[in-house]
């Protein structure tokens, strides 16, 4: 498993190591990535960077030398490198979970997601694709800025790098003294004075949804979804689940069924946000074509879904799981020590 020291790595290692038979060695570019100290039973070796031209390299003689038969990799940046390079892997006898490249190329970019949604009659929020500074402009007002919030997010983003709420009748007094200095309200003036002459990424700019949102669980085979769990966001520390509720909906279920089958390539654990719109209908924020950090919270419901995605990428067959709701969870940091 890669990516140890990630915000879910942690989570994952512990529901990783409940199936014994799971010989566990974890990997992280950072050597002191936290889920190294978490346990002595698990091998851990540091990587180059996902953008060093080692990467590949140094992971595939990795994997050969201590013979492993199924890579997880949790870091988004690895992804675009492991799909490319897979056949590498199989090859050698090591299953990498991670879609085909052209699924996980559209899974990312969020302007050619929508569109391609989009062209398939499967609802998206409204929304448009600025090229530059003047684009925004007016794709913002369009969508009826100062009446309603606008977003704006680069097509291909980072965390939430470039990520905001574009809202003119928002109290500024509230933003300053009541919000914390990472909140990402601003006005389309503030974003527009920031780019300058500058030249912007490409960014969606899209309706603002109000309603509650959600966080879905999946694991796809050739566009089936063999799992799919629900969860409520109902806190968040810098757009990570610390707490929510497993819930059941059929609507959302056959939402997320839409989606998925329309997009030829997709495998194993991938993970999709969704919120209310002012209809009350529940659109796609973001999606992620990989295990999400919060994916442990399931072991509440007694699914393990990391050790599924292991067992699918081994080619056994998934035993239907029985319980999809009625489990609520909070998450807590932990602290981990080692010698300086």
């Amino acid at each position: 498993m890669t990516g140890a020291g990630s915000p879910g790595g942690p989570g994952i290692i512990q529901a990783l190591k409940k199936n014994t038979k799971i010989n566990l060695h974890i990997a992280d570019a950072n050597p002191n990535a936290s889920g190294r100290y978490m346990s002595t039973d698990c091998s851990f070796h540091q990587l180059p960077m996902a953008n060093s031209k080692k990467f590949i390299a140094t992971l595939l003689d990795l994997c050969i030398k201590k013979k492993i038969y199924v890579l997880l990799p949790l870091v988004t940046k690895e992804l675009f490198k492991l799909s490319t390079h897979k056949k590498r892997f199989l090859e050698k006898g090591i299953k990498v979970i991670v879609s085909d490249e052209d699924a996980l190329f559209l899974m990312n970019n969020k302007c050619l997601l929508y569109q391609h949604l989009k062209n398939n009659k499967i609802d998206v929020p409204k929304f448009f694709i600025a090229n530059d500074k003047d684009q925004l402009k007016e794709a913002v007002i369009k969508l009826n800025y100062r009446k309603v919030p606008v977003v704006i997010k680069p097509c291909i983003g980072n965390g939430s790098r470039g990520v905001r709420i574009l809202d003119g009748n928002a109290d500024r007094f509230d933003l300053l003294f009541n919000k914390k200095p990472t909140s990402i309200f601003s006005t389309l003036n503030e974003v527009i004075t920031s780019i300058g002459k500058k030249k912007i990424p490409k960014i969606l700019v899209s309706e603002y949804l109000p309603g509650t949102e959600l966080t879905i669980d999946t694991i796809v085979e050739n566009g089936v979804l063999l799992d799919c769990l629900i969860r409520t966001r109902t806190t968040i520390n810098s757009g990570i689940s610390t707490s929510g509720n497993f819930i059941n909906d059929k609507k959302v279920i056959n939402y997320i069924n839409k989606i998925v089958s329309s997009i030829p390539g997709l495998k194993g654990p991938i993970g999709f946000q969704i919120k209310k719109s002012v209809e009350g209908k529940y659109l796609l924020l973001e999606s992620n074509p990989r295990i999400q950090g919060t994916s442990s919270a399931a072991l509440g419901l007694g699914i393990n879904l990391p050790v599924r995605a292991v067992d699918q990428a081994l080619g056994i067959n998934l035993k239907k799981v029985k319980k999809i709701s009625g489990i609520s969870f909070i998450r807590y940091y932990q602290e981990a020590f080692y010698d300086s």
